[in-house]
């Protein structure tokens, strides 16, 4: 069975989930993620204009009056969704004032080390981790720290949307957010969640950090660390049987040009009709990598 068809078996699967609110919950709970929403949204969109019309609607409904989304439907604060929201948002063209709104969160939104007093204990009181301060991204929640992927996510979403407007804003925190993910980058290549070093010891990295790192890094400069993580995530690829690993590693490296095809193969094999899937959020990036090369890529930055 090809990729394609497969694809189309699952999408059905994770149509049938779909919550009478118009989004997806990571499993069985009747509470949105928005998380589990938009890789759905994005999954399903470009085969059906009602079903990005549902997404669509639920993302504007749902939207907090600061401009930022929730982690889940019906919390008060925003959080690090905001970028994927945004993103799926422009890759369904929705034309209105929520992907502006979107945009002045993700760009006055900083983690923790992005204000002074952060920044002076990270430099003078706290040694138990080893980064630069003054580069900061973005944070899972707010009032928490700079995360690898919360960060990776935000760069390509402010990208994507203002890849024909670029103001010096947005340019500038794109460059804050690129030079922290090469300042937080393993000893080796790739990227952990958060740091690179802890108390001493070099972290190794992580699959799917090192994946979406590299995805917000695709139109930079190609850099010898770059090339090394890319190294890395191909050779990972060969022995991860994770659905959303081996999902995130098709999409980061269709981006970079790979061969993904044996990848494809061998995830249609784990999904099966994807019955056994439960997590929707999961399903939905299984989807989007078995689909890869015949959809608009949702993560791709234009250059």
């Amino acid at each position: 069975m090809t990729t394609s068809a497969e694809a189309s078996l699952i999408e059905k699967a994770l149509l049938q989930r779909r919550l009478p609110s118009g989004g997806w919950s990571f499993f069985s709970s009747e509470q949105a993620s928005l998380e589990a929403t938009c890789l759905a949204g994005l999954a399903l969109g470009s085969n059906s204009r009602g079903d990005a019309v549902s997404t669509l609607r639920f993302l504007k409904k749902s939207q907090l009056s600061d401009g930022g989304w929730p982690a889940f439907q019906g919390d008060s604060e925003a959080a690090w969704t905001t970028a994927l929201a945004l993103s799926t948002l422009t890759v369904l063209n929705e034309i209105s004032d929520a992907s502006d709104r979107a945009l002045r969160w993700l760009l006055e939104e900083r983690g923790k080390e992005g204000h002074w007093f952060w920044r002076w204990k990270f430099k003078t009181a706290d040694r138990n981790v080893q980064f630069d301060p003054d580069k900061y991204g973005w944070p899972w929640t707010s009032g928490s720290a700079s995360w690898v992927i919360p960060t990776a996510f935000s760069i390509i979403a402010i990208k994507q949307f203002t890849v024909c407007n670029r103001s010096e804003a947005s340019e500038n925190r794109i460059h804050l957010g690129v030079e922290m993910l090469l300042d937080r980058a393993c000893v080796d290549g790739g990227w952990n969640s958060g740091n690179s070093v802890a108390y001493g010891v070099p972290l190794r990295p992580h699959v799917e950090a090192t994946a979406i790192a590299l995805l917000a890094l695709q139109d930079e400069p190609r850099s010898e660390l770059t090339q090394r993580s890319l190294v890395w995530l191909k050779k990972e690829a060969d022995s991860v049987d994770s659905v959303s690993s081996l999902a995130w590693c098709i999409l980061s490296l269709f981006v970079y040009q790979e061969s993904v095809e044996a990848l494809k193969n061998r995830l249609a094999t784990i999904i099966g009709d994807g019955r056994d899937i439960r997590n929707n959020a999961t399903l939905a990036t299984g989807i989007l990598a078995l689909k890869c090369g015949e959809m608009i890529h949702p993560f791709v930055v234009l250059r």
